[in-house]
């Protein structure tokens, strides 16, 4: 998937105005920000997991060890990536993401 971002990876204090400027309100951007969230974790959740499965074997060798390494190296690589908050709120504050209300239910 390889997600461009330029989301930070550490904590950072963000503008109030800059959140709710394309929805006027922070209830509603931090609710779109959370669905996108919680959409970009899986996506990356399921990318690790097949990457991983290919390292799932049978037998311990001196093959698994080298395999081991870039087992772990897969697993570092999207640890240091930005966490799917961060690159939500700043897709969100980027104007990148395009969300809708749901239709109210009929009476």
């Amino acid at each position: 998937m390889a997600i461009k971002t330029n989301a930070s990876q550490s904590i950072v204090t963000r503008d109030l105005a800059k959140l709710t400027a394309h929805t006027g309100n922070i209830y509603e951007a931090i609710v779109i920000v959370s669905q996108r969230a919680k959409q970009i974790a899986t996506e990356l959740k399921e990318e690790l997991s097949n990457k991983l499965l290919d390292f799932s074997g049978g037998s311990d060798t001196l093959e698994e060890v080298y395999e081991n390494r870039e087992q772990i190296e897969i697993s570092r690589y999207y640890e240091r990536m930005p966490k799917a908050t961060n690159i939500a709120m700043e897709e969100l504050i980027e104007g990148k993401l395009i969300y809708k209300y749901p239709e109210p239910p009929a009476v």
